[in-house]
């Protein structure tokens, strides 16, 4: 069908090509996590007085020292 070095050819073409696919998939993929993970609200804690963070999208959160709600910092 193919001469040995025009199947080599596209044999390694074939692979890099999948190694290509595999690579852009999973940065994307660690990419999205990555941005969600550094994704934080910050939180102001009127009770105690302190800072804390907790993950994106989140309105009222506990405070970890003494488990009052607050409602998250808008600046």
């Amino acid at each position: 069908m193919f001469e040995l070095p025009v199947a080599a050819a596209l044999y390694c073409l074939g692979v890099a090509g999948i190694f290509l696919a595999l690579w852009l998939t999973y940065d994307r993929r660690d990419h999205l996590r990555f941005e969600q993970e550094r994704r934080k609200v910050a939180f102001h804690c009127i009770r105690c007085d302190r800072l804390y963070v907790a993950p994106a999208g989140v309105q009222l959160c506990r405070c970890p020292g003494c488990g009052h709600e607050n409602a998250r910092l808008r600046f």
